[in-house]
């Protein structure tokens, strides 16, 4: 479901790790994405990045209630502290990465923007800085107000999947999975799929932990003493929620398509499916925070930045969502509240 055009906010886009393909795709996207963005980056590095790829590209600063015009990159003024070099980070830089994202939260919070999208960085690089994160989407819940849970959703015109725990060791899994981080996880994607993308009620599906979901035990108890027990829970109050079912006949097409998400135990247990089925258009979008923030599913690809190889495909993707979810969230809000009136 969209409802393009009733933000008047743009999207603000920031710029991960300036010596990826993040500056290169974000110029890119500026030509052709229809939706208005501005991105917190450095100008004269922007402005000379584009030159060097031959783009047609017309790049200023933006100030806020700016109206953005068509082939136009507005900039929030992000400055590096070491020369960028493409396809070679500087860990000096790192302080100036989070301060981009941290700008364009604010952004976001004051009402300046209406939705934020994060180019990819490289936390092994930010970690010389004293990064602290398992990774982006956990360093972003700390910048919201509703700190306890974030939740990583990869989407697609396929299917969208949710891992209950995200960067973690597969040896640590089992410990990880309490009743409350699984049913934590399914409560904040029912509300934000109603909340975001319009689906009244969200019928989601629930992978065990292993294989043929545990086999009544025999393959293992997790299935039966940890997640049926939270999707009964579940169920009891309303919620459309189906499992522990098996993750190796889940995602054929005529099962995936009886649900609008599938919930997996761990990362590698959803992600290269909904990877697989569409790459160039997969979407990251964490729920749970008091802002929406989508980004495109890849990496800094140091090994192609600075060669004009690049697709913007993803950003793309993820900027129009990132719209999407804007606009559908007001046309509800609005239409609530004209129904209690």
């Amino acid at each position: 479901m969209s409802f393009h055009g009733i933000s008047n906010k743009p999207v603000i886009v920031t710029s991960g790790d300036p010596s990826g393909i993040g500056p290169e795709v974000t110029l890119k996207a500026a030509q052709v994405c229809r939706t208005p963005f501005v991105v917190v980056a450095d100008i004269d590095h922007m402005r000379k990045l584009s030159a060097e790829l031959g783009l047609d590209l017309v790049i200023d600063l933006w100030k806020s209630g700016q109206k953005l015009k068509p082939k136009t990159l507005s900039i929030i003024q992000q400055t590096w502290s070491a020369e960028i070099k493409p396809g070679k980070p500087n860990d000096k830089n790192s302080d100036g990465i989070l301060s981009s994202i941290k700008s364009a939260v604010e952004q976001v919070k004051i009402g300046n923007a209406c939705a934020l999208v994060t180019n990819p960085i490289n936390k092994f690089v930010l970690y010389e800085s004293g990064f602290k994160f398992p990774g982006h989407t956990e360093y972003l819940a700390s910048l919201s107000d509703k700190k306890k849970y974030s939740v990583m959703m990869l989407a697609n015109s396929h299917l969208r999947v949710i891992p209950v725990t995200i960067h973690n060791s597969i040896a640590k899994i089992p410990e990880l999975l309490t009743f409350d981080a699984i049913y934590q996880t399914i409560i904040i994607v029912k509300q934000d799929l109603q909340k975001f993308f319009g689906i009244s009620e969200p019928k989601i599906a629930v992978c065990g932990l292993n294989p043929h979901a545990g086999e009544r035990g025999k393959l293992g108890n997790e299935d039966e003493t940890i997640i049926k027990p939270v999707i009964l829970k579940l169920q009891s109050e309303g919620v459309n929620a189906k499992g522990p079912l098996p993750a190796d006949s889940l995602f054929h097409p005529s099962a995936r398509n009886k649900f609008d998400c599938v919930i997996g135990m761990y990362h590698d247990q959803v992600l290269p499916i909904v990877k697989a089925l569409d790459f160039e258009k997969t979407v990251n979008i964490t729920l749970g925070l008091d802002f929406i923030r989508t980004s495109p599913d890849h990496g800094t690809a140091y090994d192609i930045a600075g060669k004009n190889v690049a697709n913007a495909e993803s950003l793309i993707t993820a900027i129009d969502t990132a719209r999407m979810m804007s606009d559908t969230y007001l046309y509800f809000t609005a239409k609530n509240k004209k129904r209690k009136t």
